[in-house]
């Protein structure tokens, strides 16, 4: 473990060791085991979270995006008969907040469109839908990643392929996302959120497999399969609808890969937190494996959740003051604009009622 002293543009000094689970490794963990029963999940609280607030709250702007997106998913199929728990859950507001940068419901809207487009993979083939069975999962996932990068078969079999897509809406959600943002997005942006879509894909696969065997996976390995599927996809839009591009060289610099991955995978850690009042006991998220492994009270495992989480915060802030020290105008701003949506995210997911009201969820 190394030891690291940087001092960020905000001021702040960040030292002593770094990487992921240093913080929560640091507790003591002779706590007995945790109890039983919805009671104590009810009084869960989470505690302050080292993150920015939202930079900016322009309730209009949010409720514009969200009636258009309520309308598109209307017209894609998605949620049917589920519309208006859609609505209550206000995706358009989220995608307001996390773009501050961005003023235009239709720039704000192609974000809202991709990130609907994902979040029904969970609600349409995992939580709900007709059929949940884990084992559809990865072949669905194969469907629809030939919607993302659109394959290429011969004629005579396509026809069979488009019968398909045309009877499910996660597909055509996905096929209609990726055809607005390419109306915003240059090439080489659009298929950056292909590649992210596919490292998520990899994700919920892993995660199907624990549901239909199940089997519980230790803390290690479900931190690692936050760093596949976390909010990747979200994030590599912030150029594209900020209306700028970042330089390539930049994109793939290992430095700024590394800061881009840890965001998005600390703000996934913090949807784990809020997500808990509404997630059954059995669920698998951060707390809940910590809980059984350590054998503490679930309040003590979403503390400990909350530490994992902050440490990440500190090494992102730590490491883009760094990178934007020496790197471009465009660098700076996609690393602020990473900073404000983990901002716009918090506040989301601690206000929306589809993590905050019961009749929501």
């Amino acid at each position: 473990m190394h030891e690291s002293v940087v001092k960020a543009e905000s001021g702040h000094v960040f030292s002593g060791p770094t990487g992921l689970g240093t913080s929560a490794a640091r507790l003591v963990r002779a706590e007995p085991p945790p109890s039983e029963g919805s009671a104590e999940r009810s009084a869960i609280r989470v505690p302050p979270l080292h993150c920015p607030d939202a930079v900016r709250d322009d309730p209009a702007l949010g409720e514009e995006v969200n009636d258009r997106l309520v309308a598109w998913a209307a017209e894609v199929g998605l949620f049917s008969g589920r519309l208006e728990r859609l609505r209550s859950h206000q995706f358009g507001r989220l995608f307001m907040l996390a773009h501050p940068d961005c003023d235009d419901p239709d720039r704000l809207l192609a974000a809202a469109r991709c990130g609907l487009a994902e979040w029904a993979v969970d609600d349409h083939w995992v939580d709900e839908g007709d059929d949940t069975t884990p084992e559809l999962l990865g072949p669905r996932l194969a469907l629809t990643h030939a919607v993302v990068d659109p394959v290429r078969l011969p004629a005579r079999y396509m026809a069979q392929f488009e019968q398909v897509v045309e009877r499910e809406p996660v597909l055509r959600a996905f096929r209609s996302a990726l055809g607005h943002l390419s109306g915003i997005a240059s090439p080489t942006q659009v298929a950056r959120l292909r590649h992210e879509l596919a490292v998520m894909f990899v994700g919920y696969s892993q995660e199907a497999q624990w549901r239909s065997s199940g089997r519980t996976p230790a803390v290690w390995e479900y931190l690692l399969h936050r760093y596949e599927n976390a909010f990747f996809p979200c994030m590599v839009l912030i150029d594209p609808i900020g209306g700028y591009e970042l330089p390539a060289h930049e994109f793939a610099d290992p430095r700024v890969r590394r800061t881009y991955l840890y965001a998005a995978t600390a703000n996934v850690l913090l949807n784990d937190l809020y997500s808990m009042h509404k997630e059954d006991p059995t669920d698998t998220n951060l707390p809940n494996l910590i809980a059984a492994e350590e054998r503490c009270t679930l309040q003590q495992a979403v503390d400990r959740a909350a530490l994992i989480h902050d440490e990440l915060m500190y090494t992102i802030e730590a490491e883009a003051a760094v990178l934007s020290a020496a790197g471009s105008p465009q660098l700076r701003r996609f690393l602020t604009g990473l900073w404000d949506w983990m901002g716009g995210s918090k506040e989301w997911h601690a206000t929306s009622p589809r993590y905050n009201s019961p009749a929501a969820q």
